[in-house]
């Protein structure tokens, strides 16, 4: 039957085209260095969380026990809520002082939006370390400003390496670095508006904000999505601002104060190879799923 529609086909002058590969020419290269920078790590992270170290016999194969270790240690947990609850309170704030600035800069009442935009993005290209380490000075009870401002008082009013205050101290620096981020997403989105949309509600009479909560805002949802998932992945990442701040602040900036530091500490200092694999594993599920579901609600609403 193959061999007639072939003789058919060629009898009637149609011809087979060829696969044509030249795209995997310009495709292949990065597709090497994604699997060897990503996919590689992951799957051999995979691999060591399914194994531990044994004092006799060596690496050993223990299925899910290094699994059920995690799901069970306070001490990841406790890191977990930390992030979560940094994500909860932080990531709102964030993002809705990013969109407060691009509506301000989108406005025509602004004057100098061309600098005042340059400005807002300026934190962001500081590099994280650097930032960190000049907030840790400013926040310094016993040398920065906050001491400086405590002699002043007379008593310790401000205190940034407490430990109820450390969590906002360091919401305040991530804060700080990713406002002007966000704030270019929301303002770049803002720009797609085709101007016919202003004029028709102008026609309409509708003021300031009325354009601002019927167009503008739901006009920059998905950058607002595309914000969130960033910021949540952020979040669960948490690992530069605690770990520099920690030296400062020993005794409140535990070694599992975030789960990537936890995961950090269990492999370059407790030497617990594996069962930082297992948590990098379990965060990056979570990670992924909230992700997701984030993904699939803005998905829905811009349907709507």
């Amino acid at each position: 039957m193959t061999t007639d529609i072939t003789a058919a086909a060629g009898a009637l002058g149609i011809r087979r085209e060829k696969r044509d590969w030249k795209g995997w020419a310009f495709v292949g290269p990065f597709m090497v260095v994604f699997a060897l920078v990503f996919l590689t790590p992951l799957a051999y992270a995979l691999y060591l969380s399914f194994f531990q170290e044994k004092l006799i016999g060596g690496n050993a194969f223990v299925g899910f026990d290094n699994y059920v270790r995690a799901l069970t240690d306070p001490q990841f947990w406790e890191a977990f809520g930390r992030v979560l609850l940094f994500l909860v309170v932080q990531v709102p704030i964030m993002l809705a002082l990013a969109l407060g600035a691009a509506l301000a800069l989108d406005s025509a009442r602004l004057r100098g939006a061309s600098f005042f935009r340059i400005l807002i993005f300026l934190p962001y290209a500081v590099p994280a370390v650097v930032a960190v380490l000049m907030w840790g000075y400013i926040y310094g009870d016993q040398f920065g400003l906050a001491g400086n401002v405590n002699d002043l008082l007379g008593f310790d009013g401000i205190t940034p390496f407490a430990k109820e205050w450390m969590l906002v101290s360091i919401g305040n620096i991530v804060t700080w670095e990713f406002v002007g981020y966000n704030m270019l997403i929301f303002y770049s989105s803002l720009k797609t508006i085709p101007t016919d949309m202003y004029e028709a509600a102008s026609l309409d009479g509708a003021g300031a904000w009325r354009t601002i909560f019927s167009i503008k805002i739901p006009s920059v949802r998905g950058a607002l999505v595309i914000a969130t998932i960033f910021s949540i992945i952020g979040s669960f990442q948490l690992f530069n601002e605690p770990n520099i701040l920690r030296p400062l602040a020993p005794n409140v900036i535990t070694t599992y104060f975030t789960p990537n530091m936890y995961a950090y500490n269990l492999s370059f200092a407790g030497q617990q190879f594996n069962y930082a694999a297992t948590i990098a594993i379990i965060m990056g599920v979570i990670t992924a799923v909230i992700a997701y579901v984030v993904q699939l609600r803005g998905s829905k609403s811009e349907v709507r």
